[in-house]
Parts: C-alpha cells; sequence; structure tokens
C-alpha cells in the first residue's frame, strides 16, 4: 500500500463515502480531470488500512481483462517446447498454472477488506459497464479454463471514477452511489493547498490563487486545474518566492499551469494586446 494519502473531503463527499459503507454499493465518481477522483481511492484504502487493486480502463477493456488473465500462448509453447520439470517449471497439463488475477479478481481474491479502483470507466465501449453488473453484485466470477469460483469473503469498497466522456447505462447507475466533485472554490482550495504546503507564505498562496481562478476564467481548451496548481506551487516555493504578480501578463512558469500550444498562444496574444490584467 502506497504512504498516507493528502486529500480534502467536502462533507458531501464524506456523506457519500459513508452511505457506500453501510450499503455496499460502488461509489460512482465524477468530476472534470485534476479534481483527485482516482487520488480518493488511495484515501479511502489508507484511511481504512487495507490493501489498493487498482483496474485502470482503457478503450479496448473487456469485463473479463479486470478479472483475469489466461495465458494460452505460453501455455501453447511450453506444450510444444518445452520438458514439464517438476523443479520449478510450468505443467501445460494444468491450465490454473497459466491463469493470473487481475485488479477485480485480486479485490475478490483478497481474504481481508480492500478497496477497488476502477479508473476511467468510461473511456470502454458503452456496453462494458454493464458487463459488470453480475460481478458487481454478487463480487464473484468463474473461471472458465479451470472451473474454479473466485468468491470475495469480505465485499471490496469499490471506487469507480467517470471523466464524463460517454453516458453511462441507467441499469449500471441505479447500483452505483454517485458524487459530483465539483471543482473547489478559493476558501476550498486554500485548504487543499495547505495540506500539500504547511508552510506556504499566506502572500505567495493568495497571489497565486488569483492568477490561478482568473486562467480559468479565460476560454481555453484545458482549465488548469488542482493538480498543475500544486506543480505550480511548488516550482514558485522551490524559487523562494514569497508572492507573484496578481497579474498574469507578468505571472512566472505559465507553462506549468497551460497545457497545449492553443491556450498557450491564446494567452500570449491576450497579453500582447494588453486584454489581461
Amino acid at each position: 500500500m502506497s504512504q498516507e494519502t493528502e486529500y480534502v473531503l467536502s462533507k458531501a463527499l464524506e456523506e457519500a463515502i459513508l452511505v457506500c459503507k453501510v450499503t455496499g454499493r460502488p461509489l460512482l465518481v465524477k468530476g472534470e480531470p485534476g479534481t483527485g477522483k482516482t487520488l480518493l481511492a488511495e484515501y479511502i484504502a489508507n484511511t481504512m488500512k487495507v490493501p489498493l487493486f487498482r483496474w485502470h480502463v482503457k478503450s479496448t477493456t473487456v469485463a473479463q481483462s479486470g478479472l483475469y488473465h489466461y495465458d494460452a500462448l505460453s501455455r501453447l509453447n511450453d506444450a510444444r517446447f518445452s520438458e514439464f520439470s517438476s523443479e520449478g517449471g510450468r505443467d501445460p497439463r494444468d491450465p490454473s498454472q497459466y491463469i493470473r488475477l487481475e485488479g477485480m479478481g485480486q479485490a475478490f481474491a483478497h481474504d481481508g477488506e480492500s478497496v477497488l479502483l476502477i479508473d476511467e470507466i468510461d473511456k470502454a465501449d458503452i456496453e462494458f459497464p454493464n458487463d459488470l453488473l453480475l460481478e458487481l453484485d454478487r463480487c464473484e466470477f468463474l473461471i472458465e479454463e479451470t472451473g474454479d469460483w473466485v468468491r470475495a469473503q469480505h465485499r471490496p469498497f469499490v471506487v469507480i471514477t467517470s471523466n464524463n466522456e460517454k453516458e453511462l447505462p441507467d441499469a449500471f447507475l441505479r447500483r452505483c452511489i454517485f458524487h459530483y466533485i465539483e471543482f473547489p472554490d478559493a476558501e476550498f482550495m486554500t485548504q487543499i493547498v495547505k495540506v500539500h504546503f504547511p508552510e506556504i507564505q499566506r502572500e505567495l498562496l493568495e497571489s497565486s490563487l488569483r492568477v490561478f481562478y482568473q486562467l480559468r476564467e479565460q476560454n481555453l481548451l484545458k482549465h488548469p486545474s488542482t493538480s498543475e496548481l500544486i506543480d505550480w506551487l511548488q516550482i514558485l516555493s522551490h524559487q523562494g518566492l514569497t508572492k507573484i504578480t496578481d497579474q498574469i501578463k507578468d505571472a512566472p512558469f505559465l507553462g506549468t499551469l497551460l497545457k497545449n500550444e492553443e491556450d498557450y498562444f491564446q494567452i500570449q496574444r491576450k497579453v500582447s494586446r494588453r486584454t489581461l490584467i
């Protein structure tokens, strides 16, 4: 398990976590990138003092890929080209030796409580969430190649994140406890920053936040998020700055906050025309 995760919870998120613990329902977390959806799973695992199992979803992901992987190619090669040795070799006659449990499968097989993160579920095919309903409800699955069942002794705390790239099926949504992480206002962001930089100079924090929120008000393709702000404050502190200008055009290290050339050049054009304060 990773080192203790720094995280600040809103009251609404605390309530959503409590509901999930009581009901056993998965926690579906939505919000714009950089609002701490993935870090939330780490935080819950650390506060519960249990292991965290991860399943990072891709566009090609199918339901079984989070349960287990069957290495049929290695088994075929062993059967064709290798002589089975009882001294450490795998026996191609035994398919169980070619099974590797993946994130969800590891969480179900774990003999204690755990947290399971299913990250960015909306990246996969639209039917993908529905394919998980049976496994999430029953916390069990069949390994077809061996006929063995993997059944959870303890239902894991499931955190599912989504960036709203696709609408999720209604049947799936009904089985989840939903929470939307709103982007923090300046007051809540101050609490978040102080967790990461407890000794930050007050003037540096206040002036940096003014520039940060001014940037977020611009018509950018990608608005700077909390993670970019933390990186920016890290370099500002590293350089020994105790305060920066309140004007975007004079703010240092803006490349830390802007993530593509269109946004960068848009800001530069506004600066050259003196349309940014």
